[in-house]
């Protein structure tokens, strides 16, 4: 598993094509496998479709249609042949122009300059009888909830097997990380060094593994100059930042044995669920990591969302309000 860091491959598909290399060079070809790719096929993401087909050679593709809407191009071998990708290119029919003595232009046929042949897979292709299926917009809010109950899913194994009320993260034992034992690196965005901090604290992250070993020339925190592709082995929440210890105090499920392997944490684009900020038990006063008093006009700023349910007649309604 690596770490991404953020919902959408289109700000660095270039670190998304090597992620995919990375984790399919684990791939010991003992048992199936199936590859889940992205919904993003039109422009720049059909192109990276096409890298991806080329880079894993699979035996068999499944294309799903979309109801009530112009198709794009049956994705078959042929097709992938001819279509260059966004960093692959494809067989190009007429490659090489030559100009005889009497004016007649020549044209070579890429298969006498030994072109690759034709990927060998087979297109099943379906194509759904029923309205509305595979609407893009529906598609990207119902992802985002997923995601937050994945994470939520997730954090749940900090809580105690015995039935009985839930606790606060703020009430768990958190694990004390020295500065010194893990890099940092900010996925998704420059962040000053002056401002590392701010950004860790109340994160969410990915505990990873570097093959580097860790050599730390100060007593601050060990900052990466660039995103690694490695070992991803879970994730966790950063909860706090002891300066005067030189700390990090992490919640996370990941077991002891793992942790040892750990030296990295990666910060992406993928927060903590605002229902764990905003719904904090058991608090008295100020919430934490929780303002009122905050000037929204800063670059990357925002408003968490509370969920507030109403009913009228029948139905239940969600509304959002800051």
């Amino acid at each position: 598993m690596v770490y991404y860091g953020q919902t959408s491959c289109e700000q660095d598909t270039e670190r998304y094509l090597d992620v995919v290399k990375y984790v399919f060079s684990s791939y010991k070809k003992e048992v199936p496998l199936v590859i889940n790719t992205m919904g993003w096929v039109k422009g720049e993401g059909l192109l990276l479709l096409i890298d991806i087909i080329r880079l894993l050679s699979p035996s068999h593709i499944v294309q799903m249609d979309v109801y009530d809407w112009k198709a794009m191009a049956p994705l078959t071998p042929e097709y992938v042949h001819l279509t260059s990708g966004l960093y692959t290119k494809g067989k190009q029919q007429a490659k090489c122009k030559q100009m005889g003595t009497s004016g007649v232009e020549n044209w070579k046929s890429s298969e006498e300059e030994g072109d690759a042949s034709a990927p060998e897979y087979k297109l099943l292709y379906i194509h759904p009888e029923f309205p509305r299926a595979g609407v893009a917009g529906e598609a990207r809010v119902h992802s985002g909830v997923l995601r937050d109950m994945s994470i939520l899913g997730y954090l749940g194994q900090l809580q105690s097997p015995d039935i009985g009320a839930v606790l606060p993260l703020h009430s768990l034992v958190p694990y004390q990380v020295p500065f010194s034992a893990v890099a940092l690196r900010v996925i998704h965005t420059d962040v000053a060094p002056t401002n590392i901090m701010y950004a860790v604290n109340a994160s969410w992250v990915g505990l990873c593994r570097i093959p580097d070993e860790i050599r730390c020339q100060t007593d601050g925190p060990v900052l990466l100059t660039q995103t690694p592709v490695c070992d991803c082995l879970g994730f966790g929440i950063v909860r706090g930042v002891e300066m005067e210890k030189k700390l990090y105090h992490v919640l996370t499920p990941v077991p002891p044995e793992n942790l040892r392997l750990v030296n990295c944490l990666l910060l992406g684009n993928i927060a903590v669920p605002n229902c764990v900020l905003v719904g904090q038990q058991g608090v008295e006063g100020e919430i934490p990591y929780v303002t009122s008093d905050y000037n929204y006009s800063i670059l990357g700023s925002g408003k968490l969302k509370k969920k507030k349910h109403f009913k009228r007649r029948e139905y239940a309604f969600e509304c959002d309000y800051a």
